[in-house]
């Protein structure tokens, strides 16, 4: 276990999760169920997302040093490209008004935390980067631990802060932070590349 590889692949996959769909359809769900029921769900899918995602990344990092690290290079800046892109879902954040509290079975809410995240995380961006890290790394359970924490973070700043982190912090900076570090990563991917 290498605490920096921890840290890093954290400081990477947060800020990547914020702006995202996962952490909205959190900060919804967080808002009309049991916030820890629905927490439990989206820990459990991002659990799942993790371990694909280093497997995959275990896989990558089986290929020769420079086609690695160009593929990792391509896919951090196609990455980087698609956040930058987006703006970031002002309009989804603003859409959340006080809405009626249902009270649904324990099962219920978990599952439909999971199913929430799940689905939509498939072959998402931090899942990618996830892959990446633990390509470049060659390190999957210090990436997976690391990406899990962050993602983790993000599940509970969504189903338990979100509304007031977005009333002080616009999600554009997330998305810009988000787009700056993986283009970084992209580019030292590049360097690692040539000089192999």
């Amino acid at each position: 276990m290498d605490l920096a590889v921890v840290i890093t692949t954290f400081a990477i996959i947060l800020p990547a999760e914020l702006p995202d769909k996962s952490m909205i359809a959190a900060l919804v769900l967080g808002s009309r169920f049991r916030p820890l029921y629905v927490y439990l769900g989206v820990v459990a899918a991002f659990a799942v997302h993790v371990v694909i995602a280093v497997v995959a990344g275990g896989l990558l990092s089986k290929l020769p040093r420079r086609p690695l690290e160009v593929i990792v290079a391509a896919l951090f800046l196609l990455g980087a490209y698609l956040l930058l892109k987006h703006s970031g879902g002002e309009e989804d954040a603003e859409r959340l008004t006080s809405q009626s509290t249902e009270h649904p079975s324990f099962w219920k809410v978990v599952s439909m935390g999971f199913m929430v995240i799940f689905i939509p995380e498939f072959g998402d961006l931090t899942q990618i980067a996830t892959a990446n890290l633990a390509a470049k790394f060659h390190d999957p359970l210090s990436v997976g631990l690391g990406s899990l924490l962050a993602l983790w973070t993000a599940g509970a700043i969504g189903v338990w802060g979100g509304r007031n982190l977005l009333r002080l912090i616009p999600m554009k900076w997330f998305t810009r932070l988000a787009g700056t570090l993986l283009v970084v990563l992209g580019l030292g991917s590049i360097v690692a590349a040539i000089s192999a």
